[in-house]
């Protein structure tokens, strides 16, 4: 583990709902008492989630390097660490590292009935590519 890593790596996340390498590390299971998850996701340089949408919402905290976040038809933010990104319900979005640098952040997400997240069609690379 990297002496500057808060939380080890974890395991390596499946590729089809992930471009390139990502990794999870979870940290709080939904229970009686927690209508949420809560995990550690680290993004090699390039690596990003698929397009996808939460029910109920989700909040990333970047809590390493640098990032970017893109909600469907709005530009693409950059995120670093120490931002907080609130996601509404229902909006198509993805988030991953820069092309140079990884990225790791605590995913908080919120759950409707038993669903948490609705998987999409990969970002394609010209969509990656075309990050200001």
């Amino acid at each position: 583990m990297n002496t500057t890593e808060i939380f080890p790596k974890g395991q390596q996340l499946p590729n089809e709902w992930f471009s390139g390498n990502a990794f999870l590390t979870p940290l709080v299971a939904k229970d009686k008492n927690n209508e949420f998850s809560a995990g550690s996701v680290t993004f090699e340089p390039k690596a990003r989630t698929n397009w996808h949408t939460h029910p109920k919402g989700q909040v990333l905290l970047v809590i390493e390097d640098n990032g970017f976040y893109q909600e469907k038809g709005k530009p693409t933010q950059a995120i670093k660490k120490g931002d907080v990104v609130n996601i509404p319900e229902n909006v198509e979005h993805w988030h991953g590292a820069t092309a140079t640098t990884q990225m790791t952040h605590i995913a908080i997400t919120n759950f409707k009935d038993d669903i948490q997240v609705t998987w999409l069609q990969p970002v394609t690379d010209e969509e990656y590519k075309s990050v200001k």
